[in-house]
C-alpha cells in the first residue's frame, strides 16, 4: 500500500476536485502500475506543516502506517507561493459571520492577492521552516519504520493569475529540499519538470495552477520510477 499525504495537486484534475479514487489521478495511477492499494490523504491548500500535524493527528495516517510500503510527501508547492497576506487571514476567512460580512472579506482578498503577489514575498512558509517540518515527518516515520522508504517531491510549476503568475520563492525551496534530500538520501520527484508542459499548454486546469491529465501521467510515470529505485 502506498501512503500520499497531499495538497489539492494530487487530486483535482482539468475541471477541478475529484475523489480520492479516480482512476486518472496520479496516485491511482502509481497503483495500478504498481498494484498497490492507495491511501490519499490531502486537503487544499496543504503546506508541509499541515502534513506533518496529518502526520501526528489523523487516525488514518496511523492505520496506514504499519501497512505501507512506501510514503509519499507530494506537498510544498503551496509553501513556495506568494503571501503577502497572512496564510492565516486565509483560513480564517471562513469563519466570519456574518454571511455578509464574510463575502466582503473574501472579495477584499481576492481583489487584494494577485496584486500585492508581485512582490514575490513574503512566501507561503519559508524553504527552512517548510524544510523543517518535512524532518520532522521523515523522523517521525523512521523512528516508527526505519526500512519505510519516503520519497519528497520539488515543487510543481504554475500559470495563476491569482498570485500574480509570480513564483520567485520555487528556486530558493529546490534549493534547500536538494539540501535535504543530500543529508537524508530522500529521493525527491521534481513535479515541475514533469507538469510544466501540461501547466504552459492551455489543456490543464484553467485556474493556471493544477494540471490536466497529461501531468498527472506524467507524475506518475516519475513517481513509479522513483518507487521502484527504492524499495
Amino acid at each position: 500500500m502506498l501512503l500520499v499525504i497531499a495538497d489539492s495537486l494530487s487530486y483535482f484534475g482539468p475541471k477541478g476536485g475529484l475523489p480520492a479514487d479516480h482512476p486518472k489521478i496520479w496516485p491511482s495511477l502509481v497503483g495500478a502500475e504498481l498494484d498497490w492499494d492507495i491511501e490519499l490523504i490531502g486537503r487544499i491548500g496543504w503546506t508541509q506543516r499541515d502534513a506533518y500535524w496529518a502526520l501526528i493527528g489523523d487516525p488514518r495516517v496511523w492505520a496506514a502506517v504499519p501497512k505501507a510500503s512506501a510514503v509519499v510527501f507530494a506537498v510544498g508547492g503551496m509553501d513556495t507561493l506568494p503571501s503577502p497576506l497572512p496564510t492565516a487571514l486565509r483560513e480564517l476567512i471562513r469563519y466570519v459571520r456574518p454571511p455578509g460580512l464574510r463575502r466582503v472579506v473574501r472579495g477584499c482578498y481576492g481583489w487584494l492577492q494577485p496584486k500585492l503577489s508581485k512582490l514575490g514575498r513574503p512566501v507561503a512558509l519559508p524553504p527552512k521552516v517548510s524544510v523543517d517540518y518535512l524532518e520532522r515527518s521523515r523522523a517521525a516515520l523512521a523512528y516508527l519504520r526505519p526500512e519505510l522508504p519516503v520519497v519528497a517531491v520539488l515543487p510543481s510549476v504554475h500559470n495563476c493569475e491569482a498570485y500574480g503568475r509570480v513564483h520567485s520563492g520555487r528556486p530558493r525551496a529546490v534549493r534547500a529540499l536538494r539540501e535535504w534530500s543530500a543529508r537524508t538520501s530522500v529521493p525527491l520527484v521534481d513535479l515541475g519538470e514533469a507538469v510544466r508542459d501540461d501547466v504552459f499548454s492551455g489543456e490543464a486546469n484553467p485556474d493556471g495552477i493544477h494540471w490536466g491529465w497529461a501531468g498527472h501521467a506524467a507524475v506518475a510515470t516519475a513517481m513509479v520510477k522513483t518507487l521502484q529505485e527504492v524499495r
